[in-house]
């Protein structure tokens, strides 16, 4: 922990504080460990394989989310590993709400072999199967190589923590070896180099504060899933509400609508959100409504 912590990195739990509203975490399966036995492997059998995995609330809002720890066995993904990832991936999907993972992986654990490469077949299957049907959003806070930028590349958005979020299928040593070329690991899969090159990523951030802001400014745009609206304010209903005089007073806090579809089955669409999808005058705006240069912007 010392040694993310002089890197600028948080661990896997800060990670998700600072991603969820305070004190509203949940985790699962905090006492899984693999049961592989290859290689002396079973002389480190440490609790969450790994990842730390469940679910909060983002501005009241349901989400699940899964953060790797690179502490614990480099945050490889093992077969355990994997089923936790699934677990939340499979909760999110029947609830209909976005899952959020964040990345901090050296890729396979070699040592679980075929278990561990199912294990990220499992992961693809999900992403693939939950496209369109609810968000997916990728947090790289750390190295993510191998067959662990996989699955980011299949979600629906990528936000990066430069210098120390990296994304590459193998690393500067196998490049050289290979092609000759010398390259660092920044230059080959670093935060700008995927936000303004490849097109892999959509978001940089110079911390990881900076960054988990952006995700849950993100989050506060999009619907839950594909049979509900997106969430809505309420704009002021006064008009000496609506400008704001320079230097006296500051804007006002809107109130968000912050339910939360939890049906199962075919149906996940709410009551709210049917009324915010029919909107007539004098109710609630898009969540696009914001406070824009002193005024209400739509």
């Amino acid at each position: 922990m010392e040694k993310q912590k002089a890197k600028g990195k948080g661990t896997a739990r800060e990670r998700i504080e600072k991603l969820l509203d305070a004190g509203t975490f949940v985790e699962l399966d905090e006492f899984v460990r693999h049961r592989c036995t290859n290689f002396g492997l079973e002389k480190t059998r440490y609790y969450t394989d790994g990842v730390v995995t469940g679910w909060g609330l983002v501005d009241g809002r349901k989400v699940y989310v899964y953060s790797q720890d690179f502490t614990v066995l480099g945050g490889s993904l093992g077969e355990m590993h994997a089923a936790k990832i699934c677990k939340v991936m499979d909760l999110a999907l029947s609830t209909g709400c976005p899952v959020v993972g964040i990345n901090d992986s050296g890729g396979a654990r070699i040592q679980e072999a075929v278990d561990s490469l199912n294990g990220y077949g499992a992961i693809f299957y999900r992403n693939t199967i939950s496209s369109g049907v609810v968000p997916q959003l990728s947090v790289i806070t750390g190295p993510t190589a191998g067959g662990a930028v996989y699955s980011p590349a299949l979600t629906d958005y990528i936000f990066m923590v430069e210098g120390t979020g990296i994304m590459h299928i193998t690393g500067p040593a196998v490049i050289k070896a290979v092609t000759g070329e010398e390259v660092t690991s920044e230059e080959l899969g670093g935060s700008m180099t995927h936000n303004t090159r490849s097109g892999n990523a959509h978001f940089t951030a110079k911390t990881e504060d900076e960054c988990f802001a952006q995700v849950r400014k993100l989050l506060g745009y999009l619907p839950l899933n594909n049979l509900e609206g997106a969430p809505s304010v309420r704009p002021p209903t006064t008009p000496s509400a609506r400008t704001c005089s320079s230097g006296t007073s500051s804007p006002p806090t809107p109130t968000r609508d912050t339910t939360c579809g939890t049906s199962s089955g075919a149906s996940l669409t709410t009551e709210t959100s049917s009324k915010s999808r029919n909107s007539g005058p004098g109710t609630s705006s898009p969540a696009t409504a914001g406070w824009e240069g002193g005024s209400w912007a739509s």
